[in-house]
């Protein structure tokens, strides 16, 4: 049976000696590991916490979120990772949906814990989760997990749990509607983690630097890996380019976790010459959409480094098609997919009505397999339709080539139609920042009373550089169909902005370009 607490146990009998994580001045073994998230299962049930229950963590990245992916489960209860990044309003809305009876907090964010627990019912205590004292009379997670001696978890009843029994409900979509919890089993992310050890080509025993927002499953389920590969786990607060490299010098880190953003970010740094990266073997990125010139950039700036691609999703666990290390070299013809599956998952391309389209033809992407979720957290409707007919829906928009690799074409929902063609943002993307002033490039569709919607590029300019629509518009008729070209051009002062995880917030953007139209 597949239960993810073991993954922990497993690295205490055959690598407790060795450290499993380090943040900031405190390093834990794979033996302290296993002996906290035991402490802390124990503490739940005595805080009342019983099976099925959910347990919410608010808080940055730190070796006490790491426990707190195992241990709920431990006793068959749920772990949630809160998205620190929403807004008071969207904490309220998720808290309410999934009504943990516990909610953790680091220092930061206790406060707007407490003023959370005062509007959501089910939160009985919030507890203090942070290396600084915590306050007078105020329970905490050291407290709780203080004591002398291992423990290995006797004495803790045997719930049950079984394999697909939901682990750990991740939230994704929060600002924009709804939020929806995404209820992921122990296969899920067993499936997920296992697959990618041999995929991404992981090493048993490395360092790897967790950097990414542990709320965000493309980051968190390195937690799992780790655990299978005894791993030693860098946890970093938060990205700071910075920070980052000075970490791969220091703790001679072989792996890390990317989006684009954060590598264009420490390539682009003017300290980037001055730390000794020779450490570092292996890049994976996901989460956006990797501009090819990027991508070719770090290639020749990190010739040594191996990089693979990830693509999915929070409801398949994340994963489903990989870009591996042996297909990523500046003259690939295959840079600009996102790879073919991974050995769990099938893929195909559907129409409306769910019939597979003919290779090369854009459709919706729909994945079946034990990486899919087990549904939406008291949505029954929304998941019946996501799963519709055994497969997931994904509602991303791509197409399989001739050898079965993967074309992203963008969100089915960013689909633009104009003058009756169907236009997909990411290739003209990819075609705009190949011009050799902008640094980095959206598209947006704008209403149109003739076209029905037109094309409008959102744009920000390397240093020093300007660009007009004239100019972009013959940089981009040799390598994209002249319909597809940009018919409005907004040139973004600063970088564009991004959502929580790292993606173009193309809502923003549509907004403040629309309200300047109004103006005009």
């Amino acid at each position: 049976m597949i239960q993810l607490g073991r993954l922990i146990t497993r690295a205490a009998r055959h690598s407790g000696h060795l450290p499993a994580l380090t943040c900031g001045a405190t390093t834990l073994t794979w033996r302290d590991v296993e002996t906290r998230v035991w402490r802390m299962a124990r503490a739940l049930t005595a805080l009342g916490v019983a099976k099925g229950d959910r347990v919410a963590y608010l808080g940055v990245n730190s070796h006490r979120y790491f426990e707190m992916y195992y241990a709920p489960s431990r006793i068959s209860a749920i772990a949630v990772p809160l998205n620190f990044r929403l807004a008071q309003a969207e904490l309220i809305q998720t808290l309410t949906d999934c009504t943990p009876t516990l909610l953790f907090a680091d220092a930061l964010h206790y406060e707007a814990a407490l003023d959370l627990q005062k509007v959501v019912p089910s939160i009985r205590q919030v507890i203090w989760a942070d290396d600084q004292p915590a306050p007078e009379g105020v329970e905490s997670y050291d407290a709780l997990v203080a004591g002398d001696g291992e423990d290995d978890g006797a004495g803790i009843e045997d719930l049950g749990t079984s394999d697909r029994e939901t682990a750990i409900i991740f939230y994704t979509g929060g600002t924009t509607g709804r939020g929806k919890g995404v209820m992921l089993s122990h296969t899920n992310l067993f499936v997920n983690s296992s697959s990618a050890v041999s995929v991404y080509g992981f090493r048993p025993r490395e360092t790897q630097m967790m950097s990414g927002p542990m709320f965000h499953l493309g980051s968190g389920s390195r937690v799992f890996s780790a655990s299978l590969l005894c791993s030693h786990t860098i946890i970093v607060p938060k990205f700071d380019a910075v920070d980052a490299m000075q970490a791969i010098q220091d703790h001679g880190i072989a792996s890390i976790q990317l989006v684009p953003t954060m590598l264009a970010m420490l390539l682009k740094h003017p300290q980037f010459s001055d730390f000794d990266l020779s450490s570092l073997r292996l890049v994976t990125y996901g989460a956006a959409t990797m501009p090819t010139e990027l991508l070719r950039q770090a290639l020749d700036t990190l010739p040594k480094v191996k990089f693979v691609q990830a693509f999915g999703m929070t409801e398949t666990s994340p994963v489903c098609t990989v870009l591996t290390s042996d297909q990523h070299s500046p003259t690939s013809t295959k840079l600009g997919t996102v790879g073919t599956p991974m050995p769990h998952a099938e893929i195909r391309i559907a129409d409306e009505d769910d019939n597979d389209v003919p290779t090369g033809t854009t459709g919706q992407i729909l994945t079946r397999g034990p990486h899919v979720m087990n549904g939406y957290w008291n949505q029954p409707e929304v998941t019946a339709k996501a799963l519709r007919g055994g497969w997931y829906h994904t509602g991303d928009a791509g197409w399989l080539d001739e050898d079965g690799f993967l074309h992203i074409a963008g969100r089915t929902t960013e689909m633009i139609v104009s003058g009756g063609e169907n236009v997909y943002p990411v290739e003209i993307e990819n075609a705009l920042t190949l011009h050799p002033a902008v640094d980095a490039a959206a598209i947006i569709g704008i209403p149109d009373p003739h076209w029905g919607a037109t094309v409008h590029a959102v744009i920000s300019l390397k240093p020093g550089c300007s660009v007009t629509l004239e100019e972009l518009d013959a940089h981009c008729r040799p390598l994209i169909a002249g319909y597809k070209c940009p018919r409005g051009l907004t040139v973004w002062d600063g970088a564009l902005p991004l959502t929580n995880v790292g993606k173009m917030d193309k809502t923003t953007m549509r907004k403040a370009v629309l309200a300047a139209q109004e103006q005009e």
